[in-house]
Order: C-alpha cells, then structure tokens, then sequence
C-alpha cells in the first residue's frame, strides 16, 4: 500500500440495517429500543465474515459451534438487558416528572447540598473561625 494511498475500511458485521454501533445510540433500535448488534468493525485476525468456515487451531467443528451458540445466548441476554435498562431509564424519568424534578431542579439540590456541606465542615469552621479572630484584632 502507497503512503498517500487511504486504508481501506475495516471489515463489519451486519445483522440489522437499523443499528450503528458507531452512533451515540450504541445498540439502539431505531426506536430508541435495543436490538441486534450491527456495523460492528472487525479487528485483522478477528473472526469475521470470511473467516467464518476457518476453525483457530486446536478447536473442533463442535466446539466452535458450542461457542458460538454460546456467543448468541449471550448477545441475546445483553440485548434483553438493554431493554430492560431503558424501560427502567423510562419509568426513572416518569416518576422525577411526577415529582416534578427537572434536571435544572436536580442540580440546584446538588448545589445546595454541596454548599450546606462546605459550610459545616471542620476545614470551614476553623477557616471561618480564623477570620473572624484576624478582623477583631487591631493589628
């Protein structure tokens, strides 16, 4: 390959149209939802499209299988725990809108709290307390 000459993209894995891995929505549907893993960029050496049929050395047709039906009970188990993350996520902004606890309302609680804390710890006090002697001396 030439210096000036661009690296050709690294090969995905595509399962589903609607999802980009690459995007802020890593993982999402369409709908905000959790689906498929999609336009995953494959690593050189990674098991890819082409290199399905070539077993790694030392692994069995039927273990590469046993793996990878593994490999799918688990993508199936992150994606339903994606789904259940959001639905809570949902259900967790409902309740603070019922509560009406805006994000602006949540942090000025932190702020305030912080605040409250600041003044009645022992570095303010004793800070505070070092003040108020100095402006009543006369020096």
């Amino acid at each position: 390959m030439d210096v000036g000459q661009a690296c050709p993209p690294a090969p995905t894995l595509s399962l589903d149209p609607d999802i980009n891995l690459n995007s802020p929505n890593k993982g999402l549907g369409p709908a905000g939802g959790a689906g498929p893993l999609t336009d995953v960029p494959v690593e050189d050496g990674a098991m890819g499209v082409s290199s399905i049929n070539t077993l790694p050395p030392g692994l069995t047709e039927e273990e590469a299988e046993e793996i990878r039906s593994e490999l799918v009970k688990v993508e199936e188990e992150i994606n339903t725990l994606r789904q259940v993350l959001l639905a809570k996520e949902k259900h967790s902004a409902d309740l603070k809108r019922k509560l009406g606890l805006s994000p602006l309302n949540e942090l000025k609680q932190n702020l305030t709290k912080g605040w409250q804390d600041v003044q009645t710890s022992n570095a303010y006090l004793t800070a505070s307390a070092t003040l108020d002697d100095i402006a009543r001396s006369e020096a």
